[in-house]
């Protein structure tokens, strides 16, 4: 079965541990409903560097990457209708690019 790689951009960290742990419980959820189509939940990530012939930026560029998540499905529509239960795209806070990762 293919695999697909959501790139998630946006987002917020929370601001009180009880907010925290509601976020938690949002992202278990989802992980839980998603069953066995996860291959590697992911993790959040932080500020990026953007490494061109140029040289390195320090900024993230114009749109910062946030976060990870692999999963298999049988279609990229089919894994675009799993990415858009994901917390952080169904409260709006952020998007999903969902990518095929190619077999080399």
């Amino acid at each position: 079965m293919p695999e697909f790689m959501f790139a998630y951009h946006g987002g917020k960290m929370p601001e009180t541990p009880e907010e925290g742990a509601k976020v938690m419980a949002a992202w278990e959820a989802w992980y839980k409903d998603l069953g066995e189509s996860v291959v590697h939940p992911g993790n959040p990530v932080g500020m990026s560097k953007t490494v061109s012939a140029g040289g390195i930026a320090d900024d993230g560029g114009s749109n910062p990457l946030s976060g990870f998540t692999i999963v298999k499905a049988d279609s990229i529509e089919a894994a675009c209708k799993m990415a858009a239960a994901c917390p952080m795209v169904a409260d709006g806070s952020g998007t999903a690019e969902v990518a095929p990762i190619v077999e080399m």
